[in-house]
């Protein structure tokens, strides 16, 4: 990791956030304002370590004393909402927003490590940004036309997942006149009421957790239904079922590729279980979406992605568990706007936004990568 430029601010910042004297909401906002002034994605507090920055992907290590993970606590604990207070002391884990006026909308997680308390605090944008402006693969809106059933969007960490999905629900809100109701844990993304109306639950403050929510959204007759992510076998299977019963759902999991997305359902389930939810899955799923960011050679990271639109053969593969043979599935519903990530790398090195060694690394198909940089 390479040390900040210019850390005299953040230095004198952090230094003076130590302790616990009172005033640590404003002593947290500094440090706030200046993941916000840097354009940093993320700002990491380890025990032991001096406060790293995440800037278009690196990890940028200040150049000044480690903190303490009491500091962390104190500073950050009392700055979470109450719901969430009680869940980092009784499970030593928990997820929050903050808004600071002014400065933004930041989505914390104070968690421990080692036995320490530490916290990675995210920088939320405060505008949704549309699908243009993310680059995402051309084809990715068709994401927000599929009328019903379970649309999946997969990730690694980081990968912008639930950008993508937000900037889905806005085109669909910009768009079409339909209720849209999302349940997140956090809210990451503030949406107005534009054509639809847009209904926000946070888990903790609105409910208490995603299946109790799902339960009462399902009486809430919404046209979408928009989960964070989906954590458990009970708010995967009343997903299923929105799905089946006619609902738009959009939702996210981290997962690599489409294959392992289909394997991360299925295997959540008990061993007994897992030939039933493989008919729902096949009968509810309409779409799988993977992305991943990649640097650009100029600078900055842009999104790679593939995407199956599932048709009968899809649906036939998932029943029988032959899910090796959904990369062909792509290639064949290409005329339904399905796409690979190999053509997609390919389409990038070729108008030389990524590197080609770059690409190279993250394909799933190597020799698929190479073909279509040779048509």
């Amino acid at each position: 990791m390479t040390p900040f430029d210019d850390l005299d601010a953040l230095v004198s910042a952090l230094d003076a956030a130590r302790g616990d004297s009172p005033g640590n909401a404003g002593k947290l906002d500094e440090w706030l304002g200046i993941v916000a002034a840097r354009e940093a994605s993320d700002l990491l507090l380890v025990a032991g370590e001096p406060p790293v920055l995440r800037i278009h992907g690196r990890l940028l290590r200040a150049d000044s004393p480690p903190i303490d993970g009491v500091d962390v606590e104190e500073l950050v604990l009392g700055n979470l909402p109450p719901h969430a207070q009680r869940a980092y002391r009784e499970h030593g884990i928990a997820d929050a927003s903050r808004k600071v006026a002014g400065i933004g909308r930041f989505r914390i997680n104070l968690h421990r490590e080692r036995g320490r308390p530490a916290a990675v605090i995210r920088k939320l944008p405060e505008q949704i940004p549309t699908l243009a402006s993310l680059n995402v693969p051309p084809g990715t809106e068709l994401l927000s036309r599929i009328p019903r059933g379970l649309v999946v969007v997969g990730g690694a960490t980081g990968s912008g997942k639930t950008t993508t999905v937000a900037a889905l629900v806005d085109e669909i809100n910009r768009r079409d006149a339909k209720h849209i109701l999302t349940i997140e844990d956090p809210i990451e993304y503030e949406h107005t009421n534009r054509k639809s109306i847009v209904q926000q639950v946070e888990i903790g403050i609105d409910a208490p957790d995603f299946p109790t929510a799902l339960r009462s959204a399902l009486r809430q007759a919404p046209d979408v239904l928009v989960i964070g992510e989906m954590r458990d076998p009970e708010t995967m299977k009343i997903a299923l079922a929105a799905g089946e019963t006619g609902h738009l759902v959009l939702t996210t999991l981290h997962t690599t590729d489409i294959t392992s997305t289909i394997a991360r359902l299925t295997d959540s389930f008990p061993a007994e279980r897992q030939p039933t939810i493989r008919q729902e899955i096949a009968a509810a799923l309409s779409a799988v979406f993977v992305q991943t960011l990649l640097p650009r050679t100029a600078g900055g990271r842009v999104p790679a992605a593939e995407l199956l639109v599932v048709q009968y053969g899809a649906r036939q593969h998932i029943r029988r568990n032959a899910l090796q043979h959904l990369h062909q599935e792509v290639t064949i519903t290409r005329k339904h706007g399905s796409f690979t990530l190999e053509e997609c790398l390919a389409r990038l090195v070729k108008t030389g936004v990524v590197d080609r060694r770059e690409a190279a690394v993250r394909a799933n198909h190597p020799e698929d990568f190479e073909l279509a940089l040779a048509q």
